[in-house]
């Protein structure tokens, strides 16, 4: 099963490792507050919807700072921008530990979705134009996306060490202080990273290369404005459903369960593990099976968890193992997205295109916990809410899935032209090749 792993080159490898733990530590400081909610309302007096709030703000501000990332990587580089983007979110979430207040968190998350935006964006852009062999591209960004999961799980182990160690009031600001020092070992990691050769030859072919406006209008415009939506609308629908259920699932073990902080990173634990099952799952699945139908099924099956998860009354013992399938199910449909967007778009645009769209996409995702927090602030329980507002995710990601064209096995340089264009330029691209 690893035997594509053991085909990589060197290069590929030192990327490999590079995205994945970049990604993990991004992760990590998005989700540590996740873990926070709770503790916060109580410290500050505040609303569901204003916690849900904060971080809708920061993921508005990760679609500036994705844009403005992508278009850099385009001109001058991902290595080099991936640098400043990690450098950008790692420092803000230490700032996040010294806020005295709502607006003071609220000011350094947004400042740290503009970094978490590019690293997460351009990590993806980096390894899918790294790997040489394109039947083997959803696995490599779906194992760099399971890094997810270790992010998770870092986030729940600090939570419960913190929490264990000290105080509420110091422990969380503990949480945050953290979120600093792996960025030293990523940084390290990629000191002697190589751009991918696919970016070199496009960078040294265009030359001077378009300006950041005429980058943002070809992705805006015709024949790739129908697959900058579509891909859009695919990465909102899924992390609007994942934010609805990761953002609110500790308050949810906390406050409806009555779990302690023990309790509740035990049970967050079994879902963690079940996340990564699920990235590998998929990641085999959207190179055996193709993008379209693993998003499609893997969305059913999350939604079918979710309503059971949250919705129906069972135990607590019941809950612990079904937090497994959740993981699993809700994960896996992100396994492909990174191969998705990235094959969508042609080389000169494709950090741009995949900022833009897939930071749209957590534009739209980062709606999704401020309507838990809102419907559960005083019309419907907070279970109920998070199961319907994941729900109506999982619908859109079955939506935008079938409207997409299969990407699955596509020769980067032939990525964002219509399927007629392809099957025009095949022919003398063989003949091309044999002379």
């Amino acid at each position: 099963m690893l035997s594509w792993f053991t085909e990589l080159t060197p290069g590929e490898r030192k990327g490999f490792y590079g995205a994945f733990l970049g990604h993990a530590v991004d992760v990590f400081d998005f989700l540590i507050y996740s873990f926070l909610i709770s503790t916060l309302i109580t410290q500050w007096h505040m609303s569901p919807a204003t916690a849900g709030g904060i971080v809708t703000w920061t993921l508005l501000s990760s679609l500036i700072g994705a844009i403005g990332a992508g278009i850099a990587a385009d001109r001058y580089g991902r290595v080099r921008v991936l640098r400043w983007t990690i450098t950008l979110f790692c420092v803000s979430c230490f700032l996040c530990g010294l806020a005295n207040g709502p607006v003071q968190l609220a000011t350094f998350r947004v400042m740290q979705g503009l970094g978490f935006g590019g690293e997460s964006s351009l990590c993806m852009v980096l390894v899918t134009e790294l790997i040489r062999n394109p039947a083997h591209r959803g696995k490599y960004s779906g194992f760099t996306a399971s890094s997810y999961s270790f992010g998770w799980a870092a986030a729940a182990i600090v939570y419960a060490v913190a929490f264990t160690v000290a105080a509420p009031e110091t422990a969380w600001r503990i949480c945050f202080f953290v979120g600093i020092l792996p960025a030293v070992i990523v940084i390290y990691m990629r000191r002697n990273l190589k751009e991918p050769e696919v970016f070199t030859r496009t960078r040294a072919e265009a030359g001077a290369g378009p300006s950041a406006l005429a980058l943002l209008a070809r992705v805006g415009s015709p024949p790739l404005l129908g697959k900058t939506i579509l891909c859009s609308l695919l990465s909102g629908g899924m992390l609007g459903a994942y934010y609805a259920i990761a953002t609110w699932l500790p308050t949810f073990l906390k406050t409806e369960r009555g779990l302690s902080v023990f309790g509740t990173s035990s049970y967050l634990s079994v879902t963690i593990l079940g996340s990564f099952v699920g990235y590998v799952a998929g990641s085999y699945a959207s190179d055996s099976w193709g993008r379209r139908v693993t998003y499609v099924l893997f969305a059913i099956g999350a939604l079918a968890m979710a309503i059971t998860y949250m919705a129906i009354p069972v135990s607590n013992a019941s809950m612990l193992f079904l937090g497994f399938p959740l993981g699993v199910l809700m994960q896996g449909v992100f396994a492909g997205i990174g191969a998705t967007i990235s094959e969508s778009y042609p080389n000169e645009v494709r950090a741009t295109g995949y900022g833009v769209s897939y930071n749209i996409g957590r534009v739209i995702g980062s709606l999704f916990p401020l309507a838990v927090g809102w419907l559960s602030g005083g019309y419907i329980s907070l279970p109920l809410a998070i199961a319907l507002v994941a729900g109506a995710g999982y619908w859109l990601v079955i939506g935008a899935a079938l409207l997409l064209p299969e990407t699955h096995g596509i020769d980067l340089d032939r990525a964002g032209e219509s399927k007629q264009e392809e099957d025009r330029a095949l022919p003398t691209t063989t003949v091309d090749n044999t002379a």
